[in-house]
């Protein structure tokens, strides 16, 4: 075997040249690797006594794509379109040896291989839209020319990881490979040669699409879609395989990719990539900290939060004692846990088979002392300190030495639950997002004197469970919930004032999130801590709670919903509202969306800027990763403070000095905010 250079060798098999590439961790498209492979492909292209070439790759994966670090930088290599042009142009056959993904750019150098074999675990998939891009060296054009363009208008714009047999049964892969792949590889290699089979460009294949299908499409996805550039120009590129010729095709692809590449929407996405792998980098706890071993967890509370949280441990093939405290509450828990997986199970995406393995990792019981062999416990009861304190010192005595105390609280302060134990040391914070079993964000809240090890452990065990955990520390509500109380407060403020509660949720939903705080607020339940005894209509969301307007599941909240739960303006709720101004001598105002806009968002900047004087967050883009996977704000934004930084610190500043001379102390700006500001800076 012969170095090409550091990352990518050749060697012949007989008549057969092996290019392999060994780019660890995952064989990205660098500069390096470029070069490596178009000096390989035109030596082997070159030997008389090479009569076909097997490319395949080292380590657990084949090219799974582009290498964005070398986005925004100066060019650097041999360019991706001329490697690939090397290889589709090659004078002798060329396979693909596929194993684990070849995605993005990796997919895109498969393509232009005259064959490809995988093994039957490979997945194949151009996911550049989840970073705001489309495939930019000809996936657009030769994909849809394989699969046909239904199937890539399904890839391309959703990013999906095809399996092997799925891609075979597409004709996107020639053959599975059983056993050692580069020996199947060569085999298949040698049958080309044998029998005489041509050079089969990708490229020179037709492609049709029946009439009206893009329309279609765009119709049936205008929901996901929404706010998005990369989709619309994904289905572009792929409308111009079907109208143009190749080459022009291409440069119509190339067209769109830079648009995009150029643009706010992928500047955004590409940052919340990095922020999200950042967020994984603790500065006082190396990577190399030790960790201790989960193999069996506790929960205690088995309603809506400790279910979800237990079905996180028990995907991940972890066993979990479940505790509560009447056998009807842990009947109720059970039934829960078990609808949820047979619902999945009847939507295609488990077996009962699996249904039944997860459930026989559950041992449900009433007893605390059952929770004396586990690893790590985590309460999900009552959101009452008292409750959770001499919880916690039950458990301290019960969990054996070593095993981790940790408390699912949304806003309360664990120190002061840590201190009733003997091991403080052990305790930490593991705030799940409700549903717990789907929502992706876990902020792990560091204690006074939580273990660096806890820590380490805390932050492993998320990847285990399939979870983007932030750590934070000790304040009232963390960052999400402390940031998000700005903002239902200036919301109802704003109510008070003027606006009608879809006002704002719509100035929300427009700038590109899910729903506002009023639809939020029916979803959840508007009787959500409030009990009809202690009501004495001081709020409009009491006077809608006694007027038994409740949100979705009544029927009526903030909103009306027809059966089918669609919303729309209530005139009761605006009365209700009226009402209750008149009450409190109140003179409505019309506001503008402007103003609703920066009352909402600013304040909540503000008080990010406040956690991160207090280091209750590490980093500015750990604030952000929170609010993408906690709270739903869209991706191509990037997360509040890095939109404060595209509007500019000094815009957010002078609008928060002007609603502090107009509401008062509750817009006063950050000490940070101000500094920045002043020196011209971002948040970073």
């Amino acid at each position: 075997m012969a170095a090409v250079n550091e990352v990518v060798d050749l060697s012949n098999d007989g008549d057969i040249a092996v290019v392999s590439v060994n780019s660890p961790p995952v064989n990205a498209l660098s500069a390096k690797v470029r070069d490596g492979l178009d000096a390989a492909f035109k030596a082997a292209g070159a030997d008389a006594a090479v009569k076909a070439i097997v490319l395949i790759c080292e380590g657990k994966t084949f090219i799974a794509g582009a290498d964005i670090s070398e986005f925004g930088k100066p060019p650097a290599g041999v360019p991706l379109a001329d490697v690939l042009s090397t290889i589709e142009n090659s004078p002798k056959p060329v396979v693909a040896a596929i194993h684990g993904t070849a995605l993005g750019g990796g997919l895109e150098t498969a393509l232009v291989c005259h064959y490809r074999v995988a093994v039957a675990s490979a997945k194949v998939g151009l996911p550049e839209v989840a970073i705001g891009l489309l495939p930019g060296a000809g996936g657009t054009q030769r994909l849809p020319r394989i699969v046909g363009v239904p199937q890539a208008l399904e890839m391309i714009t959703s990013g999906a990881h095809v399996g092997a047999k799925q891609a075979a049964a597409a004709g996107l892969v020639d053959e599975i490979i059983d056993g050692d792949l580069k020996a199947g590889a060569i085999a298949f290699a040698k049958k080309v040669v044998a029998e005489g089979r041509p050079l089969k460009k990708v490229r020179d294949l037709t492609v049709t699409a029946e009439p009206g299908v893009f329309d279609e499409f765009r119709k049936k996805n205008a929901k996901k879609f929404r706010g998005l550039t990369a989709p619309e120009n994904c289905i572009k590129a792929i409308e111009a395989s079907v109208n143009l010729p190749f080459d022009e095709g291409m440069k119509r692809e190339r067209e769109l990719f830079t648009e995009l590449v150029t643009g706010p929407q992928s500047a955004a996405l590409r940052y919340a990539f990095f922020a999200q792998r950042e967020a994984a980098k603790i500065p006082d706890v190396p990577a190399d900290t030790p960790t201790r071993p989960i193999k069996k967890v506790g929960m205690v509370g088995a309603g809506t939060m400790g279910g979800g949280i237990a079905m996180n441990f028990l995907n991940a093939g972890i066993p979990v004692t479940i505790v509560e405290m009447k056998q009807e509450a842990l009947d109720r828990g059970l039934s829960v846990i078990r609808s949820n997986y047979e619902r999945s199970a009847k939507g295609g995406r488990m077996t009962m088979e699996d249904v039944e393995k997860r459930m026989a990792l559950l041992t449900p019981t009433l007893n605390l002392e059952d929770l004396s062999d586990v690893d790590l416990v985590i309460e999900a009861v009552f959101e009452l300190m008292e409750i959770k304190k001499e919880l916690f010192s039950k458990l301290d005595k019960i969990i054996k030495p070593g095993g981790i105390l940790a408390s699912n609280t949304s806003y309360l302060n664990i120190d002061e639950m840590a201190a009733m134990t003997s091991r403080p040391e052990d305790f930490i914070g593991l705030h799940f997002f409700s549903p717990a079993n789907v929502m992706k964000l876990l902020e792990i809240v560091r204690g006074e004197k939580t273990g660096k090890d806890i820590i380490a452990t805390s932050m492993n065990l998320a990847k285990t469970i399939g979870k983007v955990a932030v750590l934070v520390r000790v304040c009232h509500g963390f960052v999400g919930n402390r940031m998000l109380f700005q903002r239902t407060r200036e919301a109802n403020a704003l109510v008070l004032e003027g606006a009608l509660p879809w006002d704002v949720d719509r100035v929300l939903f427009d700038f590109g999130l899910p729903m506002g705080p009023f639809a939020m607020g029916d979803l959840a339940g508007l009787d959500l801590g409030w009990t009809a005894e202690k009501s004495t209509s001081s709020t409009i969301r009491e006077c809608l709670n006694e007027a038994g307007r409740r949100g979705q599941k009544a029927g009526a909240g903030f909103y009306d919903y027809d059966e089918n739960r669609n919303a729309t303006p209530s005139p009761v709720t605006q009365k209700i509202i009226e009402d209750f101004r008149a009450k409190k001598g109140v003179t409505p105002r019309t506001i503008s969306d402007e103003e609703i806009f920066e009352r909402l968002v600013y304040p909540m900047i503000n008080e990010g800027a406040k956690i991160l004087e207090e280091g209750v967050a590490n980093r500015a883009s750990d604030i952000d990763v929170v609010w993408l996977n906690g709270y739903g704000w869209p991706a191509y934004r990037g997360g509040p403070m890095y939109y404060a930084n595209t509007v500019g610190l000094d815009k957010v500043l002078a609008a928060m000095k002007k609603y502090q001379a107009a509401h008062g102390d509750d817009f006063k700006p950050a000490a940070l905010l101000e500094k920045l500001a002043a020196e011209g800076k971002p948040f970073s």
